[in-house]
């Protein structure tokens, strides 16, 4: 007994030494973050933990419903920092409900745009997306009537949903093994990692008892404590036997679905802006907000690809094509500094400085160079010209939730823009205004930077629509009644 004491004893203190090594390497690799970012990024790794806590709270008692059992799965592994690589950060830490499930860092999104990964000196070359909504978004396909691609998840629709029927648990596989995110090197990792939680038993219990039952070998917690990519002549380093690696496949694909079960749930999907109080008969828009509205219907055009429903659709503010609307390059972005290899002999981004975002175009062609949760369609690939450098519509459901007036908000798919009243003047006034100078003060005013790509550009719905300044802001001031958890005066 003592002995065994002992050697628990031991293999704990071996485990807390290399937790503590792993979490001194990515404090280490912290450097290039600001003091306030860093503030920031702990008080929402606090509020991650907060939400984790009070989540496994229910495991004691779980629902009865396999529905509610699975959007509680989901919740959990949502709100894991355990199933990272150096087990500093959740999924959700680009995706809190303060910011409408999208990035909750103010001073990131005022500076560099995107987020660091667990490894910190590690960036995407794209702002995160709000994850709320995103489970509506169809199955990504050929509309032939429209000539045009429609649905899947992500910036560039790589997440196509055509494997699990389901976008949205697709876009949940990218970031586990994303190299510039959680960084694991193996899909087999984040199940290695989740079969340790307190909600393992709660899974099995969902999923069945066979999806943990899987011989890991000796080497597992070393391989998975180092970040991905995986070398390249082994790409899969968690090695284990075709049937073992069979059922880690299949267990990763649960853990996706239970994702996106939970990102379906009214407490992420919630319709409950003043908008949708107001076609309930529960509210009234205000003057400006309705004429912002009609603006939104009419002269601004918005409603052509952020459409407010029709017969049969729910209104989600987005059509689910994709469009080019001449972003300029964000020069913020770490991405840009990131070809190099860095400290592991990985390089982010092998076009360095030059990068230009291909958007659907590039996913089609080539993949992504970062994640490729779902397999490129080979016969797709005549469709890539068209789709060059065209990013999905997104949803403005929430676009302008956040915690505090405060608060600094991005736009676009590289966080070129840091307000909603400045990417409403750019679509109006893109092709109004002249071009910037460099370091030009008026930029975002007066004039505009060149678009990082004028490949297959928007020029027909946008770009000089002729709206005052009152007509902008009134827009702004509509797009703020999608902001859910709006409570009419008539409710307690």
């Amino acid at each position: 007994m003592t002995v065994r004491f002992l050697c628990l004893s031991v293999a704990a203190a071996a485990i807390a030494a290399m937790l503590s090594r792993n979490m001194a390497s990515a404090q280490d690799a912290s450097t290039n973050l600001s003091p306030q970012a860093l503030r920031e990024i702990a008080q929402v790794e606090a509020e991650i933990d907060r939400i984790e806590a009070e989540t496994a709270e229910r495991l004691a008692k779980p629902p009865d419903n396999q529905v509610q059992q699975v959007e509680l799965l989901g919740k959990l592994i949502l709100y894991d920092k355990q199933l990272s690589v150096y087990r500093n950060e959740a999924c959700n830490f680009c995706h809190m409900p303060e910011t409408g499930f999208t990035g909750p860092v103010s001073e990131l999104n005022r500076t560099t745009g995107a987020y660091p990964g667990s490894l910190r000196t590690r960036f995407s070359d794209r702002k995160p997306q709000t994850h709320a909504y995103a489970p509506l978004s169809p199955v990504l396909h050929y509309n032939r009537g429209q000539g045009d691609l429609v649905g899947g998840n992500f910036w560039d629709m790589r997440a196509t949903g055509r494997r699990l029927g389901n976008p949205a648990a697709e876009q949940a596989e990218g970031p586990p093994v994303n190299p510039v995110e959680m960084g694991l090197p193996d899909i087999a990792c984040f199940v290695y990692r989740a079969s340790r939680r307190p909600y393992r038993a709660l899974f099995e219990s969902v999923w069945g008892q066979q999806a943990f039952a899987i011989a890991w070998p000796s080497d597992v917690e070393q391989v998975c404590d180092r970040p991905g990519p995986a070398p390249a002549g082994d790409p899969l380093p968690v090695h284990l036997g075709p049937v073992d690696r069979g059922r880690a496949g299949a267990t990763f694909d649960q853990m996706a679905q239970s994702i996106a079960g939970y990102e379906s749930a009214a407490e992420v999907t919630a319709f409950s802006s003043k908008y949708d109080a107001v076609l309930a008969g529960k509210a009234k828009f205000t003057p400006q907000e309705q004429t912002g509205y009609d603006l939104f219907r009419g002269k601004a055009q918005c409603n052509t690809c952020h459409r407010d429903g029709g017969p049969g659709e729910d209104p989600l503010f987005t059509d689910f094509t994709a469009s080019n609307i001449g972003t300029p390059a964000n020069p913020r972005l770490p991405y840009y500094a990131e070809g190099q290899p860095d400290a592991f002999g990985y390089v982010a981004n092998p076009s360095g400085s030059s990068f230009v975002d291909g958007g659907v175009g590039t996913f089609l062609t080539n993949g992504h160079v970062l994640s490729l949760p779902s397999p490129v369609d080979a016969r797709w690939a005549p469709l890539a010209p068209a789709n060059q450098a065209r990013m999905q519509v997104p949803t403005l459901r929430n676009v302008d939730k956040r915690p505090n007036p405060d608060f600094v908000k991005a736009y676009g798919h590289n966080g070129y823009f840091t307000s909603l009243k400045a990417i409403v003047h750019f679509y109006n006034t893109r092709d109004a205004l002249p071009r910037c100078q460099p370091h030009d003060p008026g930029e975002g005013t007066s004039c505009w930077p060149a678009p990082e790509t004028t490949d297959n550009m928007n020029t027909t719905k946008m770009g000089h629509l002729g709206l005052t300044d009152a007509e902008e802001d009134a827009i702004v001031s509509f797009m703020q009644t999608l902001t859910d958890g709006f409570t009419p005066a008539d409710q307690p």
